[in-house]
């Protein structure tokens, strides 16, 4: 790929249903890859919205189909009107990473909705999303996808950690990036929270007033997943079925329950840390948080106690908007027809270019 610049609109709707992210960002390939982020915004669900796309995981195919149609339609109004607002003249392509409703890809199954037609009708420009289904196809995982960008991005830390709905981390392994999902975060401690009137735990300050409960603590460590080998990846399913099933039977207060789950992700975050500490050849082993759980002081807290690193946190685009700023340089690797899959991440055959292009 010769010296290019491209504008591009990112677009990411996470499993913790914050919202959808839009990241308008200037991105530069010369002999390294930048970005420059020139417009961002968050755009939180309606109550319609947000219980629509929580019951999506229990539809009928017809329905889903149905959905998919008309959640591509708001996300085409929404990034239409983010064109708009910001004044914004060029765009090269918008890439949509859509909202993942079911993901089970130990049986071939990936399904992230949002029309790429409706988005590329409704705004008149070229869309590229649906990453994963192709990698899954190829016997990947269909995710973490974000490696690519921490490789032509952020390469400069030792880790570099998202704690979004689950936690997934990426780092260099040898001559290999690898990449994987650790655990839940937000999505479980975010149910929690709602049962209380809450959106979210503020910076852990309900979790940090919360006793350890060691039974429930020893349980959750002890899950059968955290024994996989890589690659690997998680799903709402692993919510629904098994972890809060595992945490209702304790029958604990809700600041209990906050306490003890941070305590089981700081746990896990950091047993993958320190076992991999020894691969990174930086002598500088940094790790870069962003997500929404990078304002979660008392989680960072205990990673940083857990794990003992130099925690990083960027500045607020960063974190807020990552995911979108990397899924619109997916979006430019498939349009070039060039690598954004890697089969040290997925799993899959072999590295790939994933995504399906949709013109106006």
């Amino acid at each position: 790929m010769k010296n290019k610049t491209w504008f591009v609109i990112g677009v990411m709707s996470g499993t913790s249903l914050d919202g959808v992210d839009l990241v308008y960002a200037k991105i530069i390939k010369n002999i390294d890859y930048s970005f420059e982020i020139l417009e961002k915004s968050t755009v939180n669900y309606s109550d319609s919205w947000k219980k629509t796309l929580q019951d999506a995981f229990n539809y009928s195919e017809v329905k889903l189909k149905d959905l998919d149609i008309e959640y591509g339609q708001f996300l085409g109004k929404l990034v239409h009107g983010f064109i708009v607002d910001n004044n914004i003249k060029k765009v090269d392509l918008i890439a949509s990473h859509g909202h993942t409703v079911f993901h089970k890809p130990e049986e071939g199954l990936t399904l992230q909705i949002g029309s790429g037609a409706e988005i590329a009708k409704e705004c008149e420009i070229k869309v590229i999303c649906d990453f994963r289904s192709q990698d899954v196809a190829l016997g990947g995982q269909g995710a973490p996808l974000v490696p690519i960008g921490d490789l032509l991005f952020f390469n400069r830390y030792g880790f570099c950690l998202n704690l979004g709905g689950f936690a997934n981390i990426s780092f260099q392994k040898n001559e290999n990036r690898v990449a994987f999902d650790i655990c839940p975060v937000n999505i479980v401690l975010n149910h929690y929270t709602r049962a209380i009137g809450l959106e979210y735990d503020d910076k852990g300050k309900i979790a940090s007033k919360g006793n350890l409960q060691t039974d429930l603590l020893y349980e959750l460590n002890n899950l059968p997943f955290y024994l996989d080998e890589i690659p690997k990846s998680l799903g709402y399913e692993f919510i629904v079925d098994t972890i809060l099933p595992m945490i209702d039977k304790f029958k604990i207060p809700i600041e209990d329950i906050l306490r003890t789950f941070i305590e089981h992700a700081a746990f896990q975050i950091s047993e993958i840390i320190n076992r991999n500490s020894k691969f990174i050849s930086k002598t500088d082993i940094s790790i870069l948080v962003t997500g929404g759980g990078a304002f979660n002081d008392f989680l960072i807290q205990r990673i940083k106690h857990l794990s003992k690193s130099e925690i990083v946190i960027p500045s607020r685009g960063i974190i807020d908007f990552k995911e979108a700023l990397v899924f619109a340089l997916l979006g430019i690797l498939k349009d070039e027809g060039e690598i954004n899959c890697l089969r040290t991440v997925t799993g899959a055959k072999n590295d790939h270019s994933s995504g399906v292009i949709f013109y106006p």
